[in-house]
């Protein structure tokens, strides 16, 4: 293998890395919710921004990691993200009120830094690969956000280490990722063509750019929701803590093939309307399942529908912003809007939930509202489907291309 391959193998494998890291210090929370509820005695609506708070910050922060990367390098701007998450992660593990919350920002500021650089990167290096790319990483994303969440509960009471070291032990990751990306930091991201019409700020005027991020932040609210209160929806129905964080590993593990598969899929198409229809019949069949609920298989099989529903949803909809943009720059641009307008859709749920539950003391309604989201977002998501770039000069260029 020549030198530029074994650049492209390493890159690879710290894309891959740096995935494992954007979303246990989220999803390990869910489980443990009860316990810093208990010692800090916040109220569910409080709680609840432990989930909320990250992607608050996602939604901040997102626009201007663009910005970051022009000055300083793609590369070096997500070591600088993966600092930050790793600073977050070892704040919250003192434990009191304040350190937790200012951790949980640091966490989702690091964590949106690279979320919205990875697809201009993936675009960039390896543009023939894009569906393959995005859902090896999505996969991996996605392999520890399920981990994460079974394993809370087990550290904190098996192991003895308290939920402040359970969300601490993550750590450990993210120091193996922050090795594997260093040799990256050599690199500077390429600048665009000068021949590419880039036109970003056209963006924020194309109905098809406000479609994927629609699509992007509705089922990232039901993902998120649903993170967080989960295990305290369940156990309502009578399953156990640790059973109940171990569901919340079934509903991510569930969505592992697609995870991979639908990016691929994606790519090959002409157009991906019917991708997600299919994504929002199984999440709101999932959910209707889970309101339902009344024994442990039509609950199991309803956490499964709804993983294999998010597992394809954010799979696609970081896929979509590939597909959509006509360039590395475009690409980069439409990333954060759609994690910053997304995100700030996103950051409703969590909050929401939990303010209607202590209202109505239990999970019904909270439920419904999950159901219709999934709907709204399934309808974004057939526009986003339309095989179009974001901008209407290169739409005319795609045309050409496509009469060749």
């Amino acid at each position: 293998m020549n030198s530029k391959g074994w650049e492209k193998g390493l890159l690879f494998l710290g894309i891959i890395f740096v995935s494992f890291n954007l979303r246990p210090a989220i999803t390990s929370v869910g489980p443990l919710v009860g316990f810093i509820r208990e010692d800090t005695g916040i109220s569910n609506s409080f709680a609840g921004l432990l989930t909320t708070l990250p992607l608050l910050a996602f939604a901040a922060i997102s626009p201007f990691a663009p910005r970051i990367a022009k000055k300083i390098g793609s590369e070096r701007s997500i070591l600088l993200g993966l600092i930050l998450l790793g600073a977050g992660i070892l704040i919250r593990t003192i434990g009191f009120l304040t350190p937790i919350y200012i951790g949980t920002i640091l966490v989702g500021i690091g964590i949106a830094i690279c979320n919205v650089l990875l697809p201009g990167i993936v675009k960039l290096k390896f543009p023939g690969k894009v569906g393959l790319l995005t859902g090896c990483y999505t996969l991996s994303m996605a392999f520890w956000a399920g981990m994460a969440p079974g394993l809370s509960v087990p550290l904190a009471e098996r192991l003895n280490l308290g939920w402040e070291m359970s969300l601490g032990i993550w750590i450990i990751l993210l120091l193996l990722a922050i090795g594997i990306w260093l040799p990256q930091i050599r690199y500077h991201q390429e600048a665009p063509p000068a021949s590419v019409k880039l036109s970003t700020s056209s963006i924020w005027t194309s109905p098809i750019a406000w479609q994927v991020t629609f699509f992007m932040g509705l089922q990232s609210m039901i993902y998120f929701s649903l993170t967080a209160w989960l295990p305290e929806i369940l156990q309502s129905q009578g399953l156990s803590i640790a059973t109940s964080g171990w569901m919340v590993s079934l509903m991510q593990f569930s969505g592992l093939p697609a995870n991979f598969f639908i990016p691929i899929l994606a790519d090959r198409l002409p157009n991906q309307k019917g991708i997600a229809l299919g994504i929002g019949l199984f999440c709101f069949s999932g959910l209707i399942g889970l309101l339902i609920g009344g024994n442990p298989i039509i609950l199991t099989l309803s956490i499964i529908l709804i993983g294999i529903a998010l597992g394809a949803a954010i799979s696609h909809a970081l896929t979509l912003i590939s597909l959509r943009a006509a360039n590395v720059n475009q690409a980069a641009t439409l990333s954060g809007m759609a994690q910053s307008v997304g995100y700030i859709l996103a950051s409703i749920g969590p909050f929401l939930l939990g303010y209607l539950f202590d209202l109505h003391a239990n999970w019904t309604l909270p439920l419904i509202l999950l159901a219709f989201v999934s709907i709204f977002f399934t309808i974004a998501g057939i526009g986003a489907g339309r095989n179009q770039y974001v901008t209407q000069e290169n739409n005319e260029l795609l045309v050409h291309n496509n009469a060749k």
